[in-house]
């Protein structure tokens, strides 16, 4: 037996509460609101839905907040077949830029929320209060990967999303399809891969508060530990009986798995829970070497031998 009893640990498992659930849906619905109900994305083509550990459902009691991207799709960007280009699908140049878009939606929570809102890094943040959670506005336009379908057709892609942060950092990535995976991936494992997510969440941020401060959440980020669990095949969760998980020895077994995929460069090869994006790639915040050493300083901390 690690640190925890198999109560605690079987307490980390659960979401949000229901209080928490009312004001993450009532943040939801105001931020629906304001862009639906403002005039200049009468003629848009758009699209509001969530994204994070909330749309996965992997969210914990202490990470209530909830993500959502506003996507605009009458322009989008695209990522063709080598030696086809958006002629060749019957496409125009679009003429709505990122800063006109953004602007958009700025000026339209802003009027619904007034000094509650600040453009971030990355997306446009609205403040929490009493009714609402905090929230992190994505704006982004869609993104048509062709390319990885090989497709000559038109609605024929996978969907993700691009925006811009800085001056000229970009970000492309497909929410959707991580969502997809994740859900698919949870049924697989009876259930139980969102519920490990979210132990090793918990766990983490334990560590943080009294065991190591330098885990911060842009280095070891709920992203990583996520995709970090998605890798796990699913044997790996059958350590016991489905309906009397020993989560103690399913939390041992994983770390040992992805120890191991780190020795021996399997690593190399992994991807994001999309599938359509290697997770080490050299614009993250995260190494193999951080994520390497969360998995260590975590074995020490359960008290593993």
């Amino acid at each position: 037996m690690g640190t925890y009893s198999e109560e605690q640990l079987s307490n980390y498992c659960a979401t949000v509460s229901d209080t928490e659930e009312e004001r993450i849906k009532n943040a939801k619905e105001m931020i629906k609101s304001a862009i639906n109900d403002s005039a200049e994305f009468n003629a848009l083509d758009y699209e509001i839905f969530e994204q994070g550990s909330y749309a996965n459902n992997t969210n914990i009691r202490v990470d209530s907040d909830i993500d959502i991207c506003v996507m605009l799709k009458s322009t989008f960007y695209s990522a063709y077949p080598d030696g086809l280009t958006y002629r060749d699908y019957g496409f125009l140049v679009g003429t709505m830029t990122f800063d006109d878009y953004k602007g958009r939606i700025f000026r339209a929570l802003n009027k619904k929320f007034g000094n509650d809102i600040k453009i971030g890094n990355k997306s446009i943040k609205i403040k929490s209060n009493s009714y609402r959670v905090n929230a992190d506005v994505v704006v982004a336009f869609q993104y048509r990967n062709y390319r990885r379908l090989n497709s000559r057709t038109p609605n024929n892609f996978i969907e993700g999303i691009k925006f811009f942060y800085g001056k000229v950092e970009e970000v492309i990535n497909y929410p959707k399809e991580h969502i997809k995976n994740v859900t698919s991936k949870n049924k697989l494992t009876e259930l139980q891969y969102k519920k490990l997510v979210r132990i090793f969440k918990n766990i983490k941020n334990d560590m943080v508060m009294v065991y190591d401060k330098t885990l911060n959440a842009d280095t070891i980020s709920s992203f990583l530990i996520e995709s970090l669990i998605y890798k796990l095949p699913i044997e790996e969760y059958r350590y016991s009986d489905w309906d009397n998980t020993n989560w103690d020895n399913t939390i041992r077994n994983a770390i040992h798995y992805l120890w191991d995929g780190f020795n021996q460069k399997q690593c190399n090869n992994w991807t994001e829970p999309s599938e359509c994006i290697y997770l080490f790639h050299s614009n993250r915040k995260w190494t193999q070497r951080d994520a390497q050493d969360f998995l260590l300083k975590m074995w020490q901390y359960l008290g593993y031998k």
